[in-house]
């Protein structure tokens, strides 16, 4: 079965999904090793595993190779973040197509000024909301998979306020997107309003507030979440210190080598090289 099939037959299901944040193939396969059914090419991950911030200064061809490495390590549906499109709705003809080459099961666009800034910063911008909907319909029009998953995420909140953001998520599901993603959710209530007065298309939610439970009794179809580069951040940090204070790592602390590549496919390289000769 195709990945985007599957993809959508998991939204499609009376219960929430959950795609862990990855940026890289190692992470990807971790999340499906413990039984993940999707994963999420985080945006601020990928930026932050090439050293920048999340704002805007990754190109589009950067992401779809980051993408194209992590499609490669699972068999799972992988969602990609790809930002505004990267231009007009002619270069998100472009992106779409880019990233369903790429093998990804679903990609959401959002509204922001481009180059945009993550959901959770200060100082957003967002573009007309006609613009965006010419957008959605030119991401539609260039997937050649119907099943390939179009999410238009919105960032008005922290902008423009509640009403608008409402507003704009409608236009953007009557324009065609699969699925609604306001970003920059900060608080339970926001959860609980999100899930309200938009109870009645699918919704997205990027966040941790509250566990995955809870979230799909609010009616959510998709959540991606973990905070996978924060987490990386605190214990490799930690990691670090303890080296540079003790002189060494505590061993309880990690993995080993042949953890890893048992985990990437070290023996299916040794059957393989016997097969081939290839010794």
């Amino acid at each position: 079965m195709k990945t985007t099939t599957k993809l959508r037959e998991l939204l499609n299901r009376d219960q929430l999904t959950v795609a862990p944040f990855v940026m890289n193939g190692l992470l990807a396969r971790i999340a499906e090793s413990v039984g993940f059914e999707a994963v999420y090419m985080t945006g601020s991950g990928t930026s932050a595993e090439k050293g920048f911030p999340d704002v805007g200064m990754l190109t589009m061809t950067e992401m779809v190779m980051s993408a194209k490495y992590i499609v490669n390590a699972v068999d799972i549906p992988v969602i990609c973040d790809a930002d505004t499109g990267y231009g007009n709705a002619l270069n998100v003809r472009r992106t779409v197509r880019e990233y369903e080459t790429a093998g990804v099961a679903g990609i959401h666009i959002e509204d922001q000024v481009f180059p945009k800034k993550c959901g959770f910063f200060e100082g957003k911008q967002v573009i007309p909301m006609e613009e965006h909907v010419q957008k959605i319909r030119a991401a539609l029009d260039a997937r050649r998979d119907p099943d390939f998953v179009i999410i238009a995420r919105c960032d008005a909140y922290a902008v423009n306020g509640w009403e608008d953001t409402v507003i704009r998520c409608k236009a953007y599901r009557d324009a065609g997107a699969d699925m609604i993603f306001v970003d920059g959710i900060k608080s339970m209530e926001d959860l609980k309003m999100y899930a309200s007065d938009l109870n009645d298309m699918p919704r997205l939610y990027n966040g941790d507030l509250v566990a995955t439970q809870d979230v799909d009794a609010l009616g959510y179809k998709l959540m991606i979440c973990g905070s996978t580069p924060w987490l990386i951040y605190k214990q490799v940090k930690e990691a670090y210190e303890e080296l540079r204070d003790k002189g060494k790592v505590d061993p309880s602390r990690y993995a080993t080598r042949f953890d890893v590549a048992g985990l990437l496919g070290l023996d299916d390289i040794y059957e393989l090289e016997q097969r081939y000769g290839a010794q």
